[in-house]
C-alpha cells in the first residue's frame, strides 16, 4: 500500500488525537472565556478504529491530547488498545501523549504500564504564585511537579515540558524553566504564541521568538545546537557542559511547515490538516453513514491530499484557523 502523502510530497506518519474537550485548567492565554468544552467526546472504541485505519496507511505516531486527556475516564484502557496496533509495517505504535499534569502522578505507572511511552507536560512557569494565575487553579503547581517526577520514575522518557512564552506575561521565566531543566532532568520545550487563542487578540508584539530565547538563556548559560530530524517541530539545543536539553519551536519567527508530517483528529472526529486550517474534514460522519475500512481510507487520503502548504502567519492573506487551540488538540 502506498504511503499517506500530501500533495507537496510531505510523508503523514504522526497522527494526534483529542480524546475529550473538556480541561480541568483555564489558562488565560488559551480558554479566554468561560464556555468550557464545545465539542462532543466520542466512544472510545470510534477514535480506536480511526486510529487502526491511519495506522494501516502507513501512521507511526499516535500521541494524545485534549483538552486534558486524563480527563477521560477509560484512557488507561485505551492506551493499551492502542499498544495492539500496528502501523503498515508491522510495528508498535509510537505512543504518547500531552497533558497539563495535574493528575499525572496517580497515572503515569498505569499508562506506562498500558504501553505509554512518552509524555510532555504543558507548564508556563516554574514559579506557584505565577503558576496559579496563568492557570487560575490554586495549588496545581505542586501536583504538576508530582506528575512530572511520577513520570520519570514510571520510565516515561524523555519527559517533555512545553512552555508557551507571552511578552510581558512570562518571558521572565526562560532562565528559571532553563535551571528547572536541568534540575529535574527533563527536555524543556520553549513555544512561540500562535494565533490560536480564543479572544483572538493575538498580535505579532507578544511573540517572544526563538532569537531572543536564545540571547536570554546564553545570560545563564551558553547553548549548542545539536541535530535534530527534519520532520520535528523543535530546534534542538544543549547547555556548553553537556547537561540539560532545550528545544525551540518558533512556527511564527522560523516555520517548518515544508517538512510537516502531521494530522489531527479534534474530540468530535473531524481531521484537520493544520492547526490553522479553515474548515474541518468529518471522518465521524463517514463512521455514521456506515463506512467500511476501505471507504474510510479513501476519504483520509483524499483529505491528505488537501492539506496546507503552510499556516500564512504573519502573511497578509493570513485568516485564523476555524477552532481555538484548547478544541483542537495540541
Amino acid at each position: 500500500m502506498a504511503a499517506l502523502t500530501d500533495k507537496f510530497a510531505r510523508p503523514i506518519t504522526d497522527l494526534r488525537i483529542a480524546i475529550t474537550d473538556h480541561c480541568n485548567y483555564k489558562c488565560v492565554y488559551c480558554r479566554t472565556g468561560n464556555d468550557g468544552a464545545l465539542y462532543r467526546d466520542l466512544p472510545l472504541a470510534d477514535y480506536l478504529r480511526m486510529a487502526r485505519v491511519f495506522a494501516g496507511l502507513g501512521i507511526k505516531k499516535v500521541r494524545l491530547t485534549g483538552g486534558e486527556p486524563l480527563l477521560r475516564k477509560g484512557v488507561v484502557e485505551f492506551v493499551r488498545n492502542l499498544a495492539q496496533v500496528r502501523s503498515a509495517d508491522g510495528e508498535p505504535l509510537e505512543l504518547a501523549l500531552t497533558t497539563n499534569g495535574h493528575l499525572l502522578a496517580e497515572m503515569a505507572q498505569p499508562l506506562k504500564d498500558a504501553g505509554l511511552k512518552r509524555v510532555t507536560v504543558s507548564m508556563d512557569a516554574v514559579d506557584p504564585d505565577r503558576f496559579a494565575r496563568i492557570t487560575r487553579v490554586p495549588n496545581g503547581y505542586d501536583r504538576v511537579r508530582a506528575g512530572i517526577r511520577a513520570a520519570k520514575r514510571a520510565g516515561l522518557e524523555p519527559v517533555k515540558i512545553n512552555c508557551v512564552l507571552l511578552r510581558g506575561f512570562n518571558e521572565d521565566q526562560v532562565v528559571p524553566f532553563g535551571m528547572f531543566a536541568r534540575e529535574e532532568d527533563v527536555v524543556l520545550r520553549f513555544i512561540e504564541f500562535m494565533p490560536l487563542e480564543e479572544d483572538r487578540v493575538w498580535s505579532p508584539d507578544v511573540v517572544v521568538t526563538l532569537d531572543e530565547i536564545l540571547k536570554r538563556m546564553a545570560e545563564y548559560r551558553p547553548l549548542v545546537e545539536i541535530p535534530h530530524q527534519r520532520s520535528e517541530t523543535a530546534r534542538r539545543y544543549r547547555f556548553d557542559d553537556g547537561a540539560g536539553e532545550i528545544g525551540i519551536i518558533a512556527p511564527v519567527s522560523h516555520p517548518f511547515c515544508g517538512q510537516c508530517s502531521r494530522i489531527r483528529l479534534t474530540s468530535d472526529g473531524k481531521i484537520r490538516t493544520c492547526l490553522f486550517s479553515v474548515w474541518d474534514h468529518d471522518l465521524y460522519a463517514q463512521m455514521r453513514r456506515g463506512a467500511s475500512d476501505s471507504e474510510l481510507e479513501d476519504f483520509i487520503r483524499n483529505v491528505v491530499l488537501r492539506k496546507e502548504e503552510r499556516h500564512r502567519i504573519g502573511e497578509a492573506d493570513f485568516v485564523p484557523a476555524s477552532r481555538t487551540m484548547v478544541h483542537i488538540g495540541g
